[in-house]
């Protein structure tokens, strides 16, 4: 971390960095300002960016910014733990037990492909081609290689961390990036079904035309996977065909038979995306409340859980009306 602050606050730094983890400390001056270099485990950012940002905040010249460290020599060492009990009891603050990158660090992955480019819209469309192909020559390995070049991971890891952050703005952004994905996904699709004559009765294409239980689990598991890689800095480009196995195949299978004119089998795969849509943002919302992702301040706080039980509320009865829209369907 590289932290600018003003000169003369020596005092004020070490009493913020109190209690807290830092493996290695230095200190630089340029132009009246305090340059300090600290070396902290991830988990230990965001704690520390926030009490600096509370000191600081408004400061002219005040900065924070994060940088990655492949390895460092001599290797940390385990400190012995405490004994608490011969602990005079710390001053209530905001808790970050799980160890996880900072919130700033999260926000900076999913806002960098949130855009949508030509890059994006090229590898959606490549994607919904190649699915299509792998589809129709009921070949898994083509579908899988369609996943991996599928950008549908970060919109739906966006969403899930501005539900639990409250940031409306954010959500705006990965709700259109999202939309835009799955339209030009499903149009493609459509414009294949019209071209070329597809056979309904391929096993990889019947069965995402109905939702069954180990779908909903896979859309689970996809949407935590996700979301776990996210708050532990990880690389979503293996994650993300997890992601992208839930929502792709389903929406290709449901735009290819839309265009050969099976209304109802398009309509079953469709309700299939959908589906898998709702539970990667049930679970994934649910993995950040549990990895302790929160806003920083208290009314941001009271906000945040405001929209995430909304959110949540929302979700959860979608995905009721979808159930009870396939039992109706499977009962008649």
């Amino acid at each position: 971390m590289q932290i600018f602050v003003p000169e003369g606050t020596d005092d004020t730094i070490a009493e913020l960095l109190e209690s807290r983890e830092v493996l290695g400390r230095w200190r630089d001056t340029d132009a009246g300002q305090i340059v300090l270099h600290l070396l902290v485990p991830a988990e230990e950012t965001e704690p520390i960016m926030d009490r600096f940002e509370q000191q600081f905040a408004g400061t002219k010249g005040f900065h924070v910014i994060l940088f990655p460290v492949d390895a460092v020599l001599p290797r940390p060492k385990p400190e012995p733990e405490p004994d608490k009990a011969a602990l005079p009891p710390e001053p209530e603050e905001i808790t970050y037990g799980k160890q996880r990158i900072s919130r700033e660090e999260m926000y900076a992955q999913v806002t960098e492909g949130l855009d949508t480019s030509r890059v994006f819209l090229g590898l959606t469309i490549l994607s919904a081609v190649v699915a299509a192909v792998g589809l129709l020559r009921n070949d898994v390995a083509v579908i899988i290689g369609a996943m991996v070049i599928a950008p549908l991971l970060v919109p739906n890891v966006a969403m899930s961390l501005a539900t639990t952050l409250g940031d409306f703005t954010l959500l705006r952004r990965a709700v259109v990036t999202n939309i835009v994905g799955l339209a030009v996904a499903f149009g493609c699709a459509v414009a294949i079904g019209c071209i070329f004559q597809i056979d309904a009765a391929i096993p990889a294409i019947t069965s995402r035309t109905e939702t069954g239980l180990a779908d909903i689990l896979l859309a689970l598991a996809a949407g935590s996977a996700g979301t776990l890689a996210c708050t532990q800095g990880l690389s979503g480009a293996v994650i993300g065909v997890m992601v992208a196995v839930a929502l792709m195949p389903p929406l290709v299978v449901s735009g290819m038979l839309l265009g050969e004119g099976y209304i109802s089998s398009a309509l079953g795969a469709l309700l299939l995306t959908i589906a898998n849509l709702i539970c990667i943002n049930l679970a994934g919302v649910a993995t950040f409340l549990i990895q302790g992702v929160r806003p920083r301040s208290w009314w941001e706080a009271k906000r945040a859980e405001q929209a995430t039980w909304q959110a949540l509320l929302i979700w959860l009865g979608l995905l009721a009306i979808l159930g009870l829209i396939l039992w109706l369907g499977a009962t008649h």
